[in-house]
């Protein structure tokens, strides 16, 4: 694909795709949006008008047909991301894939083998790995700021949303069979996936899940330890039912000479604590946040570079959920 524009087929066209990864498409050299997917006829319409997309489907297997298409982004809930990403890779396409990877584990493997036995990549939304944010964060503690790291904790509460009390009407996040867990199994990933790209594979991990609210049927609370192939050890505690007041999104970076701590979702000052004192450290983000893995991708796919945010690289984070939920 070295001398083709990469022109990109999207299947599902939900929030994210709006300002975290839609428009970043079109803003990458070498790389365009051409047609668009959704089962519903006036969403895909409406998306494809709004955006300037010339041709959209309600059939994806139509969208991957589609000739002027030569890579996929799937932005589906994960429960399709594998049938989607194996339709894709099948047919010649690469594929790109919203996180998770898949709704389980197992699933992701069957991504891995379709993509090995055909030679088609498949990338996953790990995009924080890309962003100045958590590059600086990475930075600091590579260079030994916070001297040996002894202990890794990530904390995470948030109170309950207003459509978690629609017993009739709950959003798929908080359906298993569609989401593949709760609240867990869509913010955990990037908080895993980040700690894993700074500290390395995670080799042992256990946790213990209850449903403490009552407004659905999947877990609402989770707390876990784990280990890194280093011997680190690491905890996280999530809860999704918790008070106003408790809201926290904070990874804590404990070493023998200081700490380090920021957060995954809303971008606080990354804060060190040295010898020094406390010092806060502001780094901004690209409006779309997805763009510079984007552009990575785009730069892969052109024979120009070379992207490690690949299907393999994901199914870990999947392997560590199943595994702090008791699903392997």
């Amino acid at each position: 694909m070295s001398d083709k524009i990469i022109s990109w087929g999207f299947i599902g066209c939900g929030e994210a795709t709006e300002k975290k990864s839609g428009p970043a498409f079109s803003l990458v050299e070498g790389s365009r949006v051409v047609a668009v997917m959704s089962r519903s006829r006036d969403k895909v319409c409406s998306y494809a008008k709004r955006h300037n997309i010339p041709v959209w489907y309600t059939d994806a297997q139509q969208l991957i047909d589609d000739p002027d298409v030569n890579a996929v982004y799937i932005a589906t809930p994960p429960s399709t991301h594998a049938t989607y990403a194996i339709m894709a890779l099948k047919s010649g396409k690469p594929a790109y894939v919203e996180k998770p990877l898949a709704s389980n584990y197992q699933d992701c493997g069957r991504i891995n083998r379709i993509a090995e036995k055909t030679g088609v990549p498949c990338f996953a939304a790990y995009y924080r790995r890309y962003l100045p944010y958590f590059q600086r964060a990475k930075q600091l503690i590579n260079e030994g700021q916070i001297g040996k790291v002894m202990n890794v904790q990530l904390r995470f509460a948030a109170p309950p949303r207003d459509l978690d009390y629609n017993s009739k009407d709950l959003p798929w996040r908080v359906q298993p069979d569609i989401a593949g867990g709760g609240y867990f199994y869509d913010f955990a990933p990037h908080q895993i996936d980040m700690l894993q790209e700074i500290f390395g594979p995670i080799v042992e991990a256990k946790g213990y899940k209850d449903n403490r609210a009552g407004l659905y049927e999947t877990e609402d609370t989770v707390s876990a330890a784990f280990r890194f192939a280093s011997g680190l050890p690491g905890s996280g505690s999530w809860c999704f039912v918790a008070h106003e007041s408790a809201k926290e999104d904070r990874i804590q970076i404990i070493g023998n000479k200081g700490e380090i701590s920021f957060s995954i979702f809303t971008y606080e000052p990354i804060v060190l604590h040295t010898e020094r004192g406390r010092e806060e450290i502001v780094v901004k983000n690209p409006e779309h946040v997805q763009l510079p893995l984007i552009r990575l991708i785009v730069e892969h796919l052109q024979g120009k570079a070379i992207c490690t945010c690949d299907s393999v690289s994901a199914t870990s984070v999947n392997w560590v959920m199943d595994r702090i939920l008791g699903k392997i």
